[in-house]
């Protein structure tokens, strides 16, 4: 594949790591202000991990996900350890194969309030980290 036929990878600000998948935390979705953030969509997860994905282009750089995330899953580009340089392609997925992805939306209940999950503990934080290779 020559550079002309690679997909383009637009700029990100921020980007959802691998440390986010089977996690999949809502606090960054109910405060982003665009909807930048995505999911699988159903029947769609081939090639893509269970996690949440940030698009590209739709970013505004404001920042509000990060400090939302329990999992602390999500990097300012500029911040991104080199152990996860692969998840920014990993994020463009959701913009070059739009069909399968779908805006995240919070998960809620028969009464139609927000589940949320429960808080991981400092010790689920590092051994995901470890697991990770952090």
């Amino acid at each position: 594949m020559t550079g002309r036929d690679s997909p383009r990878i637009s700029s990100m600000a921020y980007v959802v790591t691998r440390l986010c998948i089977d996690c999949v935390d809502m606090g960054c979705v109910e405060v982003c202000p665009v909807e930048c953030i995505y999911e699988r969509a159903e029947g769609h997860t081939a090639g893509r991990p269970n996690m949440l994905y940030i698009h590209p282009t739709e970013c505004i750089n404001c920042g509000a996900c990060e400090p939302e995330c329990p999992w602390q899953a999500i990097y300012e580009d500029q911040e991104l350890p080199p152990k996860f340089q692969a998840d920014v392609a990993l994020n463009a997925l959701c913009e070059q194969q739009p069909d399968t992805f779908v805006v995240a939306a919070l998960k809620r209940d028969e009464h139609n309030r927000i589940v949320r999950k429960p808080v991981p503990t400092a010790a689920d934080i590092t051994k995901n980290k470890r697991q990770h290779g952090l």
